[in-house]
């Protein structure tokens, strides 16, 4: 799965806008528009995105 289909997801399922999970996951509101127009991110950044998603859904787990 891509860093962007695990983002679109997300996005999905929570109904919040692209530019707040930017900026609530790694303090960037065009990181989904970026990435949507090809950017790459570094190692780190998908990281951090995709922690911030896992802690998300763990919220609405428990």
């Amino acid at each position: 799965m891509t860093l962007l289909f695990a983002i679109e997801r997300h996005l999905h399922r929570t109904q919040i806008p692209p530019s707040r999970f930017g900026r609530n996951a790694v303090n960037d509101p065009r990181l989904v528009h970026d990435l949507r127009r090809g950017r790459e991110p570094r190692d780190a950044m998908a990281i951090r995105v995709l922690a911030y998603i896992a802690a998300c859904e763990a919220q609405v787990d428990a």
